[in-house]
């Protein structure tokens, strides 16, 4: 069931696309990453922007907030992940190390360790009090788009454009597995809140969910009609989030493997049938597609 939704708030002040948002632990404060090389925090209930972050010289691609939200980490295509304070906004440190564009950062647990995965193909570990680089783990044979810690903190996992996720020792930074199932790139990964599951969102169109006892794939889930960038589980655990390049955000029963409702924002043109109009061009029609006018089954 398509469900049409109202935004409950914009928040506009970006000059370029939006690539990454996260949220504080107390969902007060939320971080945004965009193309227009800046961070911009807001306040979630008011919708005001109160800080913007600038040093990065090329696109955002990632943030996130430490465990105490105290702190903003920001990947970017200049090769670099900025920390900043975020109750004065100034950058704390520039951490360098990566040979290509950092696609994903996450922290640890305790806040004291910092993950980034890049386009170089690798992971690193950096110690976020002296900003140096831990550790660097290798396996992925192409680009790793997607980091993030188990709850417990005990294991990290990484998406590739190998087709593949793989699980680290969050310790050792030992491969412990790795999950083959996919048949494109996979954009994106998250635990389930008790880290028994894994789900995975791909290029292939499907969200895969995986037994992180066992390694096995649980279920496929199927419905979005183009890759699926984004995957989050709900507090308890029992639905699964996924926002897709088509346009929609899905919500999936995990225990019967169902779409249970299909979320899109209505689009200004909604419901204007311009099918049989002539004489505009392709780009034209494109645009008009994305303003609700024309449908996916129209051309």
């Amino acid at each position: 069931m398509l469900t049409l939704v109202s935004a409950i708030k914009t928040l506009r002040g970006h000059s370029h696309r939006v690539t990454s948002v996260a949220l504080s632990s107390n969902n007060s404060l939320l971080a945004s990453g965009s193309e227009d090389q800046t961070v911009k925090l807001w306040n979630v209930s008011t919708g005001q922007c109160l800080k913007t972050l600038r040093g990065h010289s090329n696109w955002l691609t990632s943030v996130a907030f430490s465990p105490n939200s105290q702190m903003i980490a920001s990947g970017s295509d200049d090769h670099t992940i900025k920390l900043w304070d975020v109750n004065t906004g100034q950058c704390i440190q520039t951490l360098k190390g990566h040979l290509d564009k950092v696609w994903s950062v996450a922290f640890n647990l305790n806040g004291q360790t910092l993950a980034s995965g890049s386009i170089d193909q690798t992971l690193k570990l950096w110690n976020v009090n002296t900003g140096q680089c831990i550790q660097t783990l290798k396996g992925h044979n192409d680009l790793v788009w997607s980091i993030t810690y188990s709850p417990n903190g005990r294991m990290l996992a990484s998406a590739s454009s190998d087709q593949t996720i793989k699980l680290w020792d969050g310790n050792s930074g030992q491969c412990i597995q790795t999950l083959k199932g996919h048949t494109s790139s996979v954009y994106s990964a998250t635990f389930s809140p008790d880290g028994c599951i894994l789900a995975s969102g791909s290029e292939d169109q499907t969200v895969k969910l995986w037994d992180l006892s066992t390694g096995k794939c649980l279920k496929t889930l199927e419905g979005h009609t183009q890759l699926v960038w984004s995957v989050v589980f709900s507090p308890n655990g029992q639905t699964l989030a996924s926002g897709s390049q088509d346009d929609t955000i899905k919500i999936w029963d995990i225990n019967i493997g169902r779409c249970i409702k299909t979320l899109r924002n209505e689009r200004p043109y909604e419901g204007i049938n311009i099918a049989g109009v002539t004489g505009i061009t392709q780009a034209q029609r494109a645009s008009l597609k994305d303003l609700g006018a024309l449908t996916d089954g129209e051309n």
